[in-house]
């Protein structure tokens, strides 16, 4: 039964084929035999997630069911939850014990659904491969010797390798989509402020979004209608009605208009993945969508406005971890200088110190204009590009990933390389629009993907057009052999 979808799942404890608890404890036993070697949770609650299937199989019984009810999920270990410890990868918060609960987490839970544990991640949600962690990396449950992509990497391989039915990630410049791509599952970056972001630990926060990752478009319509919503908490929270997200899964494509930027399928883009997409638009084209080139011309600018903007917003988010109030505090300091600065250098590692120093250097006087302010000002235009482009299409599409996954060490040493693996996805973030990723093939043996692109809430069209690629394809289905 893990082989089944959240929405099959949810099919089968409504007819009473099993129980939550036995489904549950189906997961946790999966767990327990391959993430000694996957590595995809940081903790591994037993405990509450048994007793909140015993819960839900209560409800059901009482006629009480709710869509999510009964089934076993995993949360990116970025997500405060309360009285469990929420680590973001790092040493930093490695004793922290969360005494909240986000917005997101809460009310999945209120949905009914069961929490698994906490899944590894690049600390502090800043990498591209889930190397970065405190907790030692991630692998790839297609193979073991590459990465599954970051920083959502321990909720996609959790969610691949069957060892969780769906799973949280969250997206600064890719995150969910880039790990969703590695691994052949779907992942869903909402639109900037449609899932609330309180509760959830920042990284970036005019570019973080929270999401749903999942084996199918269908579970992650199912996901987002649990968590998206407006939440007077989050400043920066939309407050916009919240359509079923389900809804639209079956309508037809006819007349869909799918746009394919000519800057994704340039020089880099690995000719596999070429030809997979390719494959998928020739799909699309059979179930009634149209094609038509545009460009987005200034793509090509989004790295180096990312790699402003991200470090500058961490550089500032991740000031408050000081050794004072919680946290890392190093041993025996001599004064308080001395506990500032060996309780940031021996909490933090070494990209997130990278990203501290790049970003309080962009904010510093006399650099503020020349790189902040521009780096702002690039964000608008290649927010201006998506917007010309969504006068001539519905959608556009385009490959995940230049690449595969790659090795495992193989770009550690490079960061710059690293960066370069996030060139088709932060323009969204910065953006701020929705994207969503779907698997579409297979390059020597690992999974690789598409993603789709819409304007501002159009989610739904997005999960729409995904559940019917999805029905004509078999991508999704397919899971590594554990």
């Amino acid at each position: 039964m893990l082989d089944k979808t959240l929405t099959q799942l949810a099919a089968g404890l409504a007819q009473g084929d099993f129980s939550s608890v036995e489904l549950t404890q189906a997961y946790l036993k999966r767990i327990r035999s391959h993430n000694t070697d996957l590595n995809a949770y940081i903790t591994v609650t037993d405990d509450i997630a048994l007793a909140q299937a015993a819960t839900a199989d209560e409800h059901r019984a009482a006629g009480n069911a709710v869509p999510l009810t009964g089934l076993p999920i995993a949360h990116k270990d970025i997500f405060c939850t309360q009285g469990v410890r929420t680590s973001c990868g790092s040493r930093m918060l490695d004793n922290f014990i969360a005494p909240y609960e986000s917005t997101v987490t809460a009310r999945l839970a209120g949905a009914g659904a069961v929490m698994l544990g906490k899944t590894n991640l690049d600390e502090f949600a800043m990498g591209s491969s889930t190397e970065s962690s405190y907790y030692g990396p991630t692998r790839n449950p297609w193979n073991r010797d590459t990465v599954p992509g970051g920083s959502s990497g321990g909720s996609a391989t959790a969610v691949a390798a069957r060892l969780a039915a769906a799973a949280t990630g969250t997206d600064t410049g890719g995150s969910i989509r880039q790990p969703a791509a590695f691994t052949g599952i779907t992942g869903l970056k909402p639109t900037y402020g449609r899932v609330s972001r309180w509760g959830m630990i920042a990284y970036g926060s005019s570019l973080d979004c929270g999401g749903p990752m999942t084996q199918t478009a269908e579970d992650a319509a199912l996901m987002l209608n649990a968590i998206a919503g407006f939440d007077p908490k989050d400043s920066t929270s939309m407050d916009r009605p919240v359509e079923d997200y389900q809804a639209r899964l079956n309508e037809p494509l006819a007349g869909l208009r799918i746009g394919l930027p000519k800057e994704y399928f340039g020089d880099g883009l690995n000719e596999g993945i070429r030809a997979a997409v390719m494959a998928a638009v020739s799909e699309l084209e059979k179930l009634g969508a149209t094609v038509k080139d545009i460009s987005l011309p200034r793509t090509e600018l989004s790295i180096p406005a990312y790699y402003i903007i991200a470090p500058a917003e961490a550089s500032t988010n991740l000031s408050r971890y000081d050794g004072v109030r919680y946290g890392y505090r190093c041993k025996d300091p001599v004064d308080l200088e001395d506990l500032y600065k060996r309780s940031r250098a021996e909490g933090f590692g070494a990209e997130v110190q990278r990203r501290i120093l790049v970003g309080t250097y962009a904010l510093s006087a006399g650099y503020y204009d020349a790189y902040y302010k521009k780096a702002q000002q690039l964000r608008r235009l290649i927010r201006d590009d998506f917007q010309t482009g969504f006068q001539e299409v519905d959608v556009i599409l385009a490959p995940t990933t230049p690449s595969p996954a790659w090795t495992l060490g193989e770009k550690s040493n490079d960061p710059v390389a690293m960066y370069l693996e996030d060139i088709y996805t932060l323009s969204t973030n910065l953006a701020g629009l929705p994207a969503l990723a779907l698997p579409c093939g297979q390059v020597g043996g690992l999974p690789m993907g598409l993603q789709l692109i819409g304007n501002y809430f159009e989610e739904s069209h997005l999960l729409n057009i995904g559940h019917q690629y999805q029905q004509v394809t078999d991508w999704h289905q397919q899971a590594p052999v554990l």
